[in-house]
């Protein structure tokens, strides 16, 4: 049976009114000015048997005028797809607790009376989780070809066909689930146009005696010299995530104890299906209890370190009787020392630096919800840490604590986030958490034992830590390379304590 698509009139109204009065530019437009381009288009799609509609959002950033001869490059493109939860389900009839969708859209390129197709394709969206009811949206985002055209006129661009290929995010089979395939058609009685760029000589925008808009022209007319000089399309360029991002992958055994744990039938994790190599900053607090003071964490004003990461390297889920879906990613950290001063049993000023060796970073997100009971979002990195100190300074007196005074033990380290605050390694935000600093050993030279001095300083329970992760650079997020460097939390750590499980 074919479902009528919905059709957003109000919407669809206003965004032709936007691309009338704005995008269109005449004469007169700045050079090189950006506008979003952006139509709301509803298609009609066929998977397999099945016939349905869906809503696309389509956003691309344009200049507004170009000289002739320079490349056009649509920038920071976004096609948001608005599906029924009841066509998706169709589409998945054994269950799939989560998805993730890739785009490919046609887009129909004309300037001067030629005629191009361009393919915006690869463009990706992070898996989503789906709710039990209501609509099902991706947001899918990638690189798209640069056009460019040798004489001046307006360059339009129009949505054509899509394309989408939606993916289990969390399989629970040996043999993950190929593709599924939906193509789409625009509806019929839609303005595809999606905005236009006006390419100008060197004398500013052609126009025309009579003032009107010239119509399409022969590339073949002998009388028409500024026809037929071609629309030429360059391919994409690799991922800034290639350049952005360290070259090693991280490696380790991934440690998912911390996260919400499946229910006892759970099948074994499985890999995953499609992880991607990339790179994020995470910056924050770490609280010394006993100090009453705290330390910057990867300093964002000293070359701070990035978190090298293979997002979705393994899964787990379970559809029924209950909903269980986690994704587990995996990094590595080489943080930076800190540098802090505090006031040692609350009188005397002590300087020292300290530096972190991190083990591999486990990170599990996902959601829980048993049967007939509220579903639970849990977010958890977690991994083990041990401490240095040197560079001690006590009331502006140096004091040689020897190469080897550290925790006596590696401790691990659980921050913990909820959505919204933290939804998945790739759009990272903000977590918390505690920790339990074991007692000091190997402090001192000459005889001298100064591991009591910092245990009683520094050991025991209850040191908060508050981080903030920037979004993830990928190959296929590669609007966030490369990964820009977030601000230091708000807040402080001693105002917020870590949430529960």
């Amino acid at each position: 049976m074919l479902r009528r698509p919905r059709r957003r009139t109000a919407l669809l109204a206003c965004s032709a009114t936007v691309l009338g009065t704005g995008l269109l530019a005449g004469p007169g437009a700045a050079v090189d000015d950006e506008r979003t381009a952006r139509g709301t288009l509803a298609y009609q799609c066929r998977a397999g048997d099945g016939e349905f509609g869906l809503d696309a959002l389509v956003e691309a950033s344009l200049p507004t005028t170009v000289p002739a001869g320079r490349a056009i490059r649509p920038e920071s493109v976004r096609v948001r797809t608005t599906l029924d939860r009841a066509d998706v389900a169709a589409l998945f009839p054994e269950g799939a607790p989560a998805l993730s969708s890739e785009a490919a859209l046609d887009v129909r390129l004309t300037h001067q009376g030629e005629a191009a197709r361009a393919h915006w394709q690869r463009l990706a969206a992070p898996a989503t989780t789906l709710p039990a009811e209501g609509a099902v949206e991706f947001a899918h985002t990638g690189p798209v070809p640069s056009v460019t055209v040798g004489s001046a006129g307006e360059v339009r661009f129009e949505a054509g066909a899509l394309t989408l290929a939606m993916t289990t995010a969390d399989p629970t089979r040996e043999t993950p689930a190929a593709p599924v395939d939906v193509r789409c058609e625009p509806a019929a009685g839609q303005d595809l146009v999606l905005g236009a760029v006006q390419v100008v000589g060197s004398s500013g925008p052609e126009q025309p005696g009579d003032g009107t808009t010239p119509g399409p022209q022969n590339p073949e007319d002998p009388a028409n010299p500024g026809a037929g000089d071609g629309i030429d399309i360059a391919p994409v360029q690799p991922a800034a995530a290639a350049e952005s991002c360290p070259t090693e992958i991280p490696t380790g055994e991934i440690d998912y104890s911390e996260a919400l744990p499946p229910p006892d039938y759970a099948p074994p994790p499985q890999p995953g299906r499609s992880p991607s190599h990339g790179c994020t900053y995470a910056l924050g607090y770490a609280s010394v209890r006993k100090l009453n003071g705290a330390m910057i964490i990867n300093d964002p004003q000293r070359k701070p370190a990035v978190v090298n990461v293979m997002v979705a390297l393994q899964t787990q889920s379970v559809v029924r009787p209950d909903n269980y879906s986690r994704i587990d990613s995996l990094a590595s950290f080489d943080l930076p020392d800190a540098e802090s001063t505090f006031l040692t049993f609350g009188f005397q000023p002590v300087t020292a630096r300290v530096s972190f060796e991190n083990g591999p970073l486990s990170i599990s997100t996902g959601s829980y919800r048993p049967a007939g009971q509220p579903k639970t979002d849990f977010a958890v990195i977690a991994f083990w840490q041990s401490l240095r100190l040197h560079d001690v300074e006590v009331n502006g007196t140096p004091l040689d604590v020897g190469p080897s005074c550290r925790t006596k033990k590696p401790f691990k380290v659980v921050v913990r986030g909820k959505s919204p605050d933290y939804v998945n390694v790739l759009t990272g935000g903000r977590l918390r958490g505690d920790v339990d600093i074991p007692e000091f050993s190997g402090c001192g030279t000459g005889g001298e034992d100064l591991d009591p001095l910092f245990t009683a300083a520094i050991s025991g329970p209850g040191n908060h830590v508050e981080l903030v992760q920037e979004k993830t650079c990928t190959a296929t997020t590669p609007v966030w390379c490369p990964p820009a460097i977030p601000p230091l939390p708000a807040t402080g750590p001693s105002t917020a304590r870590a949430p529960g499980r």
